[in-house]
């Protein structure tokens, strides 16, 4: 079973929903007319259980795919979180943006400088409008 993709992707989906849902817990979800902070993570959380659940019983009656893992490609993204989360601390969010999206896509098929900018300047603007729109204290400059 743990060589075959689409159960081990259902069942990390389900794990990843149990440990956010127990987390919202801890907040007041109160009720749908007047909702708490918890009540939103609580169904998404709850979705996406479903998701990772319906995903797992489908890995039971497709043809398995194998898992494949590559080192590489773990190794790339893992960097591009990190020095997203670094270079956004210590310089800003904007470089720290470019720096994900330009180092994660070499674990890809194919490499574009041209999409890269922009899936980089997509990303800068929905930074800004989280800024802007919502009210978020992000370090975008």
């Amino acid at each position: 079973m743990l060589k075959n993709r689409n159960f081990v992707k259902g069942v990390f989906l389900m794990l990843i929903a149990l440990g956010f849902g127990f987390v919202a817990l801890g907040y007041k979800v109160g009720e749908l007319a007047r909702s708490g902070p918890g009540l939103f993570p609580v169904m998404i959380s709850g979705f996406l259980f479903l998701i990772g659940l319906i995903t797992t019983v489908r890995s039971f009656f497709v043809p398995p795919v194998e898992l494949n893992y590559n080192i590489k490609n773990i190794t790339l993204i893992l960097l591009s979180l990190v020095g997203f989360a670094v270079i956004s601390e210590h310089i800003n969010m904007i470089l720290g943006i470019v720096f994900l999206v330009f180092v994660s896509t070499f674990a890809g098929t194919s490499y574009s400088v041209v999409r890269n900018i922009k899936i980089s300047i997509g990303l800068i603007a929905v930074a800004f409008a989280f800024k802007n729109l919502l009210g978020l204290q992000l370090p975008l400059y």
